[in-house]
């Protein structure tokens, strides 16, 4: 009989499981919540500061302006309300004679490369290479005090 009792046990304690143990899963889900919680202040923000037009700060009066067209072709002037002749004619000028031409400028206004602001205006659909290989040969080449030109909206 002992053989009997124990199959007829066996199979009423033999019935199929439908829950879930969910306990690991949790455990699982707090441990990737306390490794993102410890580690998200370590990640450095790659944000960017943008300037607005409301607080950009006004042009200096004496700057050397260069104008970036649609075509990639570069015009460079001075600006200088001080001087007999005004505001000079806009020069054409390559990339390569950007710096000489913006020395020269410079010392017709009686002031160094490294001291002369430097403010580089373009079209707004003027590719943004255009622009950037402008203002790392102006670096390259000692011009301390580089701008970008705004237009305020009314």
């Amino acid at each position: 009989m002992p053989s009997i009792q124990s199959g007829s046990r066996g199979r009423h304690s033999r019935r199929a499981l439908a829950d879930i143990n969910v306990v690991p899963y949790i455990d699982v889900m707090l441990v990737l919540l306390i490794i993102f919680m410890v580690t998200a202040p370590l990640i450095t923000p790659t944000m960017v500061k943008l300037p607005t037009v409301g607080n950009a700060p006004q042009a200096p009066s004496v700057l050397v302006q260069v104008t970036i067209q649609k075509d990639d072709t570069l015009e460079v002037s001075l600006r200088d309300p001080k001087s007999k002749s005004g505001n000079a004619a806009p020069q054409p000028a390559t990339l390569k004679e950007l710096p000489q031409t913006v020395q020269q400028l410079a010392a017709q206004a009686g002031l160094s490369v490294d001291a002369m602001p430097v403010l580089i205006a373009a079209d707004k659909d003027v590719k943004y290479d255009a622009v950037m290989r402008a203002l790392n040969i102006l670096k390259q080449h000692g011009v301390e005090r580089v701008g970008l030109a705004v237009q305020s909206h009314p």
